[in-house]
């Protein structure tokens, strides 16, 4: 058990949050949402010790392990990637060091002899015989080859390195798992395997995430930082989210009678109580709800982007056509080869794969940036695209640092200053905001200037390669409603899961070695035994 006792914590004259009492409990899984700065990452800091509360105390049960998601990729380059791994049980791994040392020198003594001895025991014990052995289960489980147990980390990739780390926080089922985006970086199979993996775990955990399916899937609480107060709900984030636009809406009909509110409110919770037969963390959850008081129920201080593409012309006939489109890197090696396929009249495709660079190199191509190593790239007459690109620094360097106003009026037909305003009210910039310098924005502000150009721009086909990055769930709901209601052509690649399942009508899946193209929803295609053989053979070079 973890207990918070009247924390507070400031940031200079600025508080983040203050009062805090919450007891985190075994079996139960809270995710921590909150808007941009809200002091998300700084309550598990907090939490894990890493950071000192302004007042308040932390309690950790006595004889409990916390294990905390390291976010220096940087930190065990030197050590292997199943040291690393073991590294995450650290009192285990520091026994397993000095018991091996013992018994590598042959000058040992009879003393170190009977201290080995002690060190087996609590090896034993503290379940080291098997330590190995699940270490390398945890990392094959997370998609790390077995080739790539016994290299330095130094050696890995980015997004193995990300793999490697939340192997070690969830190595020696640790008491307490405090997770910050544990989803960054990882490909749907295995942010599902993750999910499960939690859902079944028994001691407590605490995760930050921005990714909305995987909070519903996990989550048994959501702890909510509003208001300059943490407070905790009951439910997943579906539950919090819905419930709070509910109550806001009831707030703001004054002439609804509190009987007819009330009614409103008990027959929403039943229906989330009996949905949740459905999910992974099912009678625990269904229990809670049920026992739900209604006060502990407010409406949210959240503002919403209003994220809208309208399309000035609807698209013709003839979209887009590519044929045998392949693409190499400076050194060879293929991005991408034959990929071909024609794209009709209402198609929204997800384009997905294993490796974010294939999907950047492809949609660079696609948009004109860089040439296609072979094949051709057709739009119909009547394609207006617009493109936003994962890497947006061009658009904020210091050579064009204008201030919000004059950036976006630069993209606009219509120069007038409270038109434009408009616009950028629209993505949450008022009153003196907009007079911010476009080169000292956030990452989540710049994809917001992002969208404004790209609604100024009236596209009815977009190209959005990872849109949500940098998003709060706020901006990521606006932009999952925004694509939903797109009349025209898109093609997309993202992170999160409720965006591909809720807009994708189409997934094509993009390898080295050829691709997959198929007409259904992103739940389908994951679940598809006969895709998910193709798909292994592919990634493994073999024809198909």
């Amino acid at each position: 058990m973890l207990t918070v006792q009247n924390i507070a914590f400031q940031f200079g004259k600025r508080t983040l949050f203050d009062e805090v009492n919450i007891k985190f409990t075994p079996g139960n899984c809270y995710g921590v949402i909150g808007a941009n700065g809200a002091g998300k990452s700084t309550f598990l800091k907090i939490l894990a010790g890493q950071l000192d509360a302004t007042r308040g105390s932390i309690d950790i049960e006595p004889g409990n392990r916390m294990a905390v998601l390291k976010q220096n990729h940087f930190e065990f380059d030197e050590e292997t990637v199943l040291d690393t791994v073991m590294m995450g049980h650290r009192a285990l791994y520091d026994i397993m060091i000095e018991k091996n040392a013992i018994y590598m020198d042959p000058e040992a003594t009879e003393e170190d002899g009977l201290r080995a001895a002690e060190l087996e025991n609590k090896y034993g014990e503290m379940g080291g015989w098997t330590a190995e052995s699940d270490a390398a289960e945890l990392l094959s489980n997370l998609g790390i080859r077995e080739e790539l147990h016994y290299k330095q980390m130094k050696e890995l990739s980015g997004a193995e390195k990300v793999k490697v780390l939340l192997a070690q926080a969830l190595f020696g089922n640790p008491d307490i798992l405090l997770l910050d985006e544990p989803t960054n970086d990882l490909d749907a199979e295995t942010v599902t395997w993750l999910a499960d993996f939690l859902a079944d775990f028994k001691n407590t955990v605490i995760v930050v995430s921005h990714d909305r399916y995987f909070l519903d899937m996990v989550c048994t609480h959501v702890v909510d930082i509003d208001f300059q107060k943490v407070r905790l709900f009951t439910g997943n984030y579906s539950f919090w989210y819905e419930s709070s636009q509910l109550m806001a809406r009831q707030l703001a009909d004054k002439n609804k009678k509190i009987e007819q509110k009330r009614a409103e409110m008990m027959e929403f919770i039943q229906r989330f109580s009996a949905n949740a037969s459905k999910s992974r963390q099912a009678t625990a959850r269904k229990k809670a709800l049920e026992k739900l008081n209604l006060e502990d129920i407010r409406p949210s201080s959240r503002k919403y982007p209003f994220i809208h593409f309208k399309p000035e012309r609807e698209p013709g006939d003839q979209i887009l056509k590519i044929e045998n489109l392949a693409k190499r890197d400076l050194n060879g090696e293929l991005f991408f080869a034959q990929v071909s396929f024609t794209m009709n009249k209402g198609d929204k495709i997800a384009l997905i794969s294993r490796e974010s660079g294939i999907l950047t190199a492809f949609y660079e191509v696609l948009a004109g940036e860089t040439k296609a190593d072979e094949g051709t790239i057709e739009f119909g007459q009547t394609i207006a695209v617009e493109y936003l690109p994962n890497d947006n620094t061009y658009f904020f360097s210091k050579e064009n640092d204008l201030d919000l106003i004059n950036w976006l009026r630069q993209y606009s037909k219509e120069k007038d200053e409270q038109f434009i305003r408009g616009f950028l009210g629209r993505m949450l910039f008022s009153g003196e905001e907009v007079m911010k310098k476009s080169s000292v924005l956030s990452g989540g502000e710049k994809v917001r200037c992002m969208f404004a150009k790209m609604m100024l721009r009236n596209p009815n086909f977009l190209l959005l390669d990872e849109p949500t990055n940098h998003l709060d769930l706020e901006s990521i709901t606006a932009l999952n409603n925004g694509l939903s209601e797109f009349k025209g052509n898109l093609i997309f690649s993202s992170h999160d899961h409720q965006l591909l399942q809720t807009v994708a009508n189409r997934i094509i899946e993009i390898t080295p070695n050829g691709m997959i193209d198929q007409l259904m929803s992103f739940d389908e295609y994951l679940a598809s035994d006969k895709i998910k053989k193709q798909r292994a053979a592919l990634y493994a070079g073999e024809l198909v």
